[in-house]
């Protein structure tokens, strides 16, 4: 008897912890930021998949936010480059987001959450091809070089894995700053390090990752400290 009744106590201990982990994957409840953008992403990814090859290739050159669009259809290509991941799997994003941006989320809220993806998705790309659109201009790049397909949410992602290395403290920062500097790098080498299009995405992971841990993530700390505007009364 007492050896069937600790066999039935770790059993009940193994299905509350399976019950705890669930509470880390994004749903619509406590993280309706994260559930609501991978549901997005899932959207997007099966029309890639299943829609007629012409025009999907057609919505992703009007996504893009190369120096192209960016001069002709700048606030479309912002908005609607990061609902899409050409070529990558949903489910690594959906990893990738659990890690990242849930965690933002539920400790942020869903304003301030979107706030800080969005800022480091608009401001990553616009640092980094408003000078290929000046270096165009200048007739320095080819004007090729405004028309290379630059869709994605890493810009997002990066900014938001900064301001979580920002708030966490002594070793552990020091480890995520490592693990996040090198999840740059092996992304940048993993793709052809020598072209223009790789160097300029390489610096975007860079500035977004950076802007995160030293402008997001400051303000989340301080806004811990602020009152929501109303939340008295």
């Amino acid at each position: 008897m007492i050896t069937e009744a600790r066999a039935m106590l770790r059993r009940a201990d193994r299905h509350r912890s399976s019950w705890s982990l669930l509470r880390y994957v994004p749903n619509p409840k406590t993280t309706p930021f994260t559930f609501g953008y991978l549901v997005v992403l899932l959207g997007t990814t099966l029309v890639l998949e299943f829609a007629d090859p012409a025009l999907t290739d057609r919505l992703l050159q009007l996504s893009s936010t190369d120096a192209h669009n960016l001069w002709r259809r700048p606030l479309a290509s912002l908005l609607t480059s990061a609902i899409w991941l050409p070529g990558e799997s949903w489910f690594a994003y959906a990893a990738i987001f659990a890690v990242a941006v849930a965690p933002l989320e539920r400790r942020f809220g869903v304003r301030r959450t979107a706030l800080v993806f969005f800022a480091g998705h608009i401001v990553a790309t616009l640092v980094t091809e408003l000078p290929v659109m000046a270096l165009i201009s200048a007739h320095v790049l080819p004007a090729s070089a405004g028309h290379w397909l630059d869709i994605g949410v890493s810009y997002g992602f990066f900014t938001t894995a900064g301001a979580l290395v920002f708030l966490l403290h002594g070793r552990m920062r020091l480890l995520a700053l490592a693990a996040m500097e090198a999840f740059v790098a092996v992304i940048w080498l993993g793709d052809d390090p020598a072209s223009l299009d790789s160097i300029v995405t390489l610096l975007g992971h860079a500035f977004a990752a950076h802007f995160g841990l030293l402008v997001c993530g400051p303000w989340l700390r301080a806004s811990i400290r602020r009152p929501e505007p109303n939340s008295a009364g």
